[in-house]
């Protein structure tokens, strides 16, 4: 099992720890829904070092970009981030990332733990653009300061005045240590990401320096759990749960970041064949006034019969309702439409609604 540089203030702090790809990760402090709770009304923050970092290089890195992922990565410019998915030929979904331009010849793919090594395999399998690829991942550990006080104060810390646009990053120092500063999240709430190299005595300063500057906020650490129940709440996708190899982007509801229209990409020609054929499943949000708690693999049924599956589930500690995310057959999938949640044998009703679940 790996560690991260930060394992040791974890330990000391108390948390629940657990195996999660390959890491020894924190899984709560307190509880899910305190944490939860705090990055909504003030600060949190999460240790992320476990993400993975990729560097492209090279005077083709564009080009290999754009063949490997769904978006379309000529709109970036140096400082942008784009959410993008890798896809197979057959259409089926490599992992989700996150594309970062650093030059028009440098790239950092940011990647989900548990594919990191499945990810940089497949990447080389396709580099036929002569492009140098980097898998800097146990180089860079990666700190998410997330909620609505969070630029108070990671700006005590900035060397820069913390005027990111919503996917965007620029270089500087936090606590007086190098660092890539990013506005992305995966809570909707507003926040930082820092990315930063060095051994735990490093990291351990900028934990404690920015648990400093957050006190007056009453700054949380926050573990894995919450995490998931505030992506949740904004039906954001989890790799392994909502999409995988088995799904597409456009049942995914990621035809978004899906470009058919731009020059070849792998998976392309699988994608325009079912966007023409039409989709026959949808990742559908639903939500319940039961009291239920819906979980990841548990059926879904509607006139009786099967129509579906969760892909992920919980009560949501904001609205105190449960919430899901799940494939439905597409002609159950139509807004206010009733789909139940098959628990322990007992149906339980909920009805399809409209993401986000919590209204930002």
């Amino acid at each position: 099992m790996k560690k991260t540089t930060l394992y040791n203030i974890h330990e000391k702090l108390g948390a629940k720890i657990v195996e999660f790809a390959g890491y020894l990760m924190p899984i709560q402090y307190s509880s899910i829904i305190t944490e939860h709770k705090a990055v909504r009304n003030s600060v949190g923050v999460f240790d992320v070092s476990h993400m993975g970092e990729v560097f492209v290089t090279g005077e083709k890195a564009l080009d290999f970009v754009q063949h490997i992922t769904v978006n379309d990565a000529s709109k970036l410019f140096p400082g942008r981030v784009q959410y993008s998915a890798m896809c197979y030929p057959a259409g089926g979904i490599v992992d989700d990332l996150l594309v970062y331009k650093i030059s028009d010849t440098e790239f950092m793919l940011v990647i989900n733990a548990s594919n990191t090594e499945k990810d940089f395999n497949w990447m080389n399998e396709n580099n036929n653009f002569g492009v140098k690829l980097e898998n800097k991942s146990d180089e860079y550990s990666l700190l998410a300061v997330q909620g609505p006080n969070s630029k108070e104060v990671v700006q005590k810390l900035c060397s820069k005045e913390l005027n990111l646009e919503y996917y965007h990053f620029f270089n500087a120092k936090i606590a007086g240590h190098d660092s890539i500063v990013s506005r992305t999240g995966y809570t909707g709430e507003l926040g930082y990401e820092i990315y930063f190299k060095g051994d735990e005595k490093i990291a351990e300063d900028i934990w404690n320096k920015i648990f400093a500057a957050g006190k007056e906020f009453n700054i949380q650490p926050i573990g894995l759990g919450a995490r998931d129940t505030l992506r949740l709440e904004m039906g954001f996708c989890l790799y392994g749960n909502d999409i995988d190899q088995t799904t597409n982007p456009l049942e995914a509801g990621l035809g978004w970041i899906t470009k058919l229209s731009k020059d070849e990409f792998i998976g392309k020609d699988a994608l325009l064949k079912i966007k023409s054929e039409g989709l026959k499943r949808k990742l559908t949000p639903l939500m319940s006034d039961e009291k239920a708690f819906p979980r990841h693999g548990y059926e879904l049924t509607g006139d009786g019969k099967k129509i579906g599956i969760v892909t992920s589930g919980t009560v949501s500690p904001i609205l105190d309702k449960p919430i899901a995310l799940g494939y439905v057959d597409s002609s159950y999938a139509a807004e206010n439409s009733i789909i139940n949640f098959l628990i322990r044998g007992k149906e339980v009703p909920a009805k399809v609604t409209k993401l986000p679940f919590v209204k930002k």
